[in-house]
């Protein structure tokens, strides 16, 4: 958790003129920061001209235009600050989801009487914590300075979630210490809230990676950004079927693809490899979750 002490209201207003608490706090030489303080903190800025990108684009041919929300306009300076200032490779992979579509079909009877829906993600959102245990310098931040790496005793993992007014990430805290049952029934619940608007400010910091899941919507790869203070962040996508070779001959196996961003500052590519074949384990044989 933070040690900046702030109001829900005043992480609000921060998060909407995208001002870095802790940066700001320790700029004032502060620990508490009330919504007074935000006035003329700097929002983030990322160096490079744009001036070329300035066109009259109605002299090639008939245009609308649209205003950015305030939060997109946020977004957008942080997802062009993260791609600037951080030297991000992705990694890719895949998993057998077979004995989780088997344990879901098994279990739907008893979904039904909790009236949960026992996704793949929860698997997922399981499985990540899991391996974020395993692997300490993934459950990381590093210092805006970049000389001290903090490394958190505690796991908890964002969901991105594509709604109306933007992207939305969700917090699950302490998704090492909770059971499918709960890690399902929480996500139906801040996925919908999230939908309406109706998540806190407290409910969508402080992840120690972020899921960002377009299996629903379809792909075979893609590189998703790392969402700093985070380390890395992984992308999931449409499962496939695909030929496997055994001994006694090919078997159609469902496969989910794997993409996972890094910074590489703290994190290399053979930990990268390590850290997703770990994950993809869990993944296969999901077992290994309920001990």
């Amino acid at each position: 958790m933070s040690d900046i002490s702030a109001s829900p209201s005043t992480r609000k207003l921060a998060l909407q003129k995208g001002v870095d608490l802790e940066a700001h706090a320790r700029k004032l030489g502060r620990t508490t920061i009330g919504p007074e303080d935000l006035d003329g903190a700097p929002a983030p800025s990322v160096s490079g001209d744009t001036s070329y990108w300035d066109v009259d684009h109605a002299q090639y041919g008939p245009v609308t235009e649209e205003p950015m929300s305030r939060f997109a306009q946020v977004a957008a300076r942080n997802l062009a600050a993260a791609q600037t200032l951080i030297p991000a490779v992705t990694h890719h992979d895949r998993a057998d989801v077979s004995a989780i579509e088997d344990l879901r079909s098994a279990w739907k009877a008893e979904a039904r009487a909790r009236s949960v829906k026992l996704t793949a993600l929860a698997f997922h959102v399981a499985a990540l914590a899991r391996t974020l245990r395993e692997f300490p310098r993934f459950n990381a931040s590093l210092s805006a300075d970049g000389e001290r790496l903090i490394l958190k005793d505690y796991v908890h993992i964002g969901i991105a979630v594509d709604t109306p007014h933007g992207l939305m990430v969700p917090v699950i805290r302490d998704a090492d210490r909770k059971g499918l049952w709960q890690i399902s029934t929480e996500i139906a619940d801040l996925a919908a809230r999230a939908q309406s608007r109706k998540i806190g400010p407290d409910e969508m910091g402080g992840a120690s990676m972020t899921i960002s899941n377009l299996g629903g919507i379809g792909g075979t790869a893609f590189t998703p950004i790392v969402n700093p203070p985070e380390v890395a962040i992984l992308g999931i996508t449409r499962t496939e079927t695909v030929t496997v070779w055994e001994e006694d001959g090919p078997r159609p196996v469902p496969m989910v693809p794997l993409d996972l961003s890094y910074d590489h500052r703290v994190i290399n590519g053979a930990d990268a490899a390590k850290f997703l074949s770990r994950y993809a384990g869990f993944i296969a044989d999901p077992r290994l979750l309920l001990v």
